[in-house]
């Protein structure tokens, strides 16, 4: 009898399964291929793949074979992300969809959802501790209302990012209270001990995550006799990915997120997937096969869907989760650029831009394959001086006490401050000191209202646009976190929250200030002047094909410390970005432009000419200049 023949959907399964099996199952068979279970698990996994691939709504196909055939959808200049949590911005999923008209005005066409699976009750790690990946947070509404929303942004050509957790689960998920019930088969889910003596072995190179909140690596449970491995807090287990019915699991649920209508997810978490023994338990070589086995089921079954890896760490420590070496082109599409927000925070305090341009010269390519940097300057989360020994040393400075000053400046502490942090995770022993704060507040809006200083107002509004404008030229997607466009301050009230008051990573967590948004119209509050400034700058990034995330950046070193600057290589040409770090005039000698490939002498980001005085390019105080 002859077989039934292959629908058009078939074909292109079968084409994409052949496009990536090259990148998925080498992968899988070094991590798992001596496995009992092996040969099932691949089967389970096809028909994972094709079970998901058939119930892929027919817009989202539509979808993916757009990207299929603009495969630099994400690298365009038109990308621009906002960032928020549901709660604090609209209230409700729901609530999102009055919004879009806001969201639309600022030029955003990507739209992080901060974590809004459902999460464990009570303290959630900010809902990073997730009980069930397929419900929305109960809190924001349901996965009917999530498909809603997520149908009328790509109606208005916004992709949706969302948080998936990959190291852990909240110990409330239904995985962990059946191994909890001495279920074997979810035991092997996660990493558990019958006794601390394998604990306290990889205790002894393990990094405590929250040392002040959460102490250790692992927890003891004598209700059940097992030690569990806890890497972040007591509450969220870390999974067991050298199981491989965990990796079927999560694409399982990866898949499902897709078919939601998610296009971008943010693998949270990444560096600490896989164990071993004698190291940090971070950015193991396994880790990287892992995430390019994830990145090709979805280009299998969901291609329109990007991975955004979410790997805090040193340059040459996130680099690889872009794609190095076996894996280039094949890992993840975006990373954060970590060490340029990192910088801009370091050369505002300095007035000196050596280390930054150092660093951002010294360890990062100038071009990526199939992949590009989320830039920022600020997020949900703390800033960790992440400034190695070397790279200080490299340009005269101490690193312990550059990163001392940096951490007692933002906190306000160092004369002559403008900023107002407040401290995160203090570690005595190594003097290792995070800060927590809002743009506006380490920008120094907040500390020059207070004192009544109008010029010290005037230059925190210069400070952030100039930040604005660093993440919207330098490569990738700019990520403006909520509220940043307004210059919203530090939100004290967290202190009278009790699940927040230990974590003052809430200070810069505020609500949205609606009030702020209906008086834009005032255009002379930092609110009104920030917001257009920033909308001014998205609108002038989409006018300008040269700042696609494909062309390189290259860093080049003018004759002034306190100006950064670097070339965005683009086929039609040159264009040199310039940003004075100081509150003084700095002046570039024409000569020097000119030989960076500026040959017109105008300001793409103005869309004004620069004149030249006296030979000399003049920058005012925290100028930022495109110049083509």
């Amino acid at each position: 009898m002859a077989k039934a023949p292959a629908s058009a959907d078939d074909e292109i399964f079968a084409l994409r399964l052949d496009r990536s099996a090259p990148d998925l199952w080498p992968m899988l068979d070094t991590l798992y291929g001596r496995h009992p279970a092996y040969e099932a698990f691949r089967s389970n996994l096809l028909k994972t793949l094709k079970k998901a691939w058939a119930a892929r709504p027919a817009d989202l196909k539509r979808l993916d074979l757009k990207r299929d055939l603009e495969p630099d959808w994400f690298q365009r200049p038109d990308m621009a992300g906002y960032v928020f949590y549901i709660d604090r911005f609209a209230g409700t999923l729901r609530g999102v969809l009055d919004k879009l008209d806001y969201l639309t005005d600022l030029g955003v066409t990507y739209v992080h959802f901060m974590p809004c699976l459902k999460p464990r009750p009570g303290d959630s790690d900010g809902g990073y501790s997730v009980m069930d990946y397929r419900q929305i947070n109960p809190a924001y509404g349901t996965m009917a209302d999530f498909e809603e929303v997520t149908a009328a942004l790509r109606a208005r050509g916004m992709s949706v990012c969302i948080d998936l957790v990959l190291n852990h689960t909240a110990k409330e998920h239904a995985w962990a209270k059946k191994a909890a019930k001495g279920d074997a088969k979810y035991q092997d889910y996660y990493l558990m001990f019958d006794t601390p003596e394998m604990p306290d072995r990889y205790s002894e190179t393990l990094v405590e995550v929250f040392p002040d909140n959460a102490p250790g690596n692992f927890t003891h449970y004598p209700d059940f006799g097992k030690w569990v491995w806890t890497t972040f807090n007591e509450h969220q287990w870390d999974l067991n990915w050298a199981n491989p019915q965990v990796f079927l699991e999560i694409v399982e649920i990866m898949l499902y997120l897709a078919n939601r209508g998610v296009d971008v997810l943010r693998l949270d978490a990444v560096a600490f997937m896989w164990k071993r023994l004698g190291t940090r338990c971070q950015s193991e070589p396994e880790v990287h096969m892992l995430l390019q086995a994830l990145r090709a089921c979805s280009r299998i079954a969901a291609p329109a869907v990007i991975h955004l890896e979410e790997a805090i760490v040193a340059p040459s420590e996130m680099l690889p989760y872009l794609g190095r070496g076996q894996h280039d082109g094949k890992e993840g599409n975006l990373a954060y650029h970590n060490s340029l927000m990192v910088q801009f925070w370091g050369a505002l305090a300095t007035r000196d831009t050596a280390l930054m341009g150092h660093v951002l010269a010294t360890h990062f390519p100038e071009t990526l394959r199939n992949a590009t940097y989320a830039t920022y300057i600020r997020c949900h989360d703390d800033i960790g001086w992440a400034v190695t020994d070397e790279d200080a040393q490299a340009v005269g400075l101490s690193g312990p006490a550059h990163r001392a000053f940096l951490s007692d400046f933002y906190e306000g502490s160092f004369p002559g401050s403008f900023a107002q942090g407040a401290l995160f995770q203090v570690n005595e022993a190594t003097g290792d000191k995070r800060i927590s704060g809002s743009f506006a507040a380490l920008a120094g809006v907040e500390r020059a209202q207070k004192a009544g200083d109008g010029a010290g107002v005037a230059h925190a509004v210069q400070r952030m646009l100039m930040g604005h404008a660093l993440i919207a030229s330098f490569g990738g997607i700019p990520l403006i976190y909520m509220g940043d466009e307004l210059a919203l301050p530090n939100d004290y009230g967290y202190l009278q929250v009790p699940e927040h008051a230990h974590d003052s990573r809430w200070i810069h967590r505020p609500k949205m200030d609606w009030d702020a948004v209906a008086r834009l119209g005032e255009t002379g509050s930092p609110a009104a002047q920030v917001y257009w400034g920033t909308r001014h700058i998205l609108a002038r990034r989409r006018a300008m094909p040269a700042l696609h995330a494909g062309n390189g950046t290259r860093v080049v070193f003018p004759d002034a410390r306190g100006v950064f600057a670097f070339q965005r290589l683009a086929p039609t040409g040159v264009v040199l970005c310039l940003f004075n770090f100081t509150e003084d005039w700095q002046h570039l000698p024409e000569d020097w432009v000119r030989a960076q490939g500026v040959s017109q002498m105008h300001d793409a980001l103005s869309d004004h000419p620069v004149e030249t005085h006296h030979g000399a390019v003049a920058l005012p105080p925290y100028a930022r200049v495109w110049l083509v």
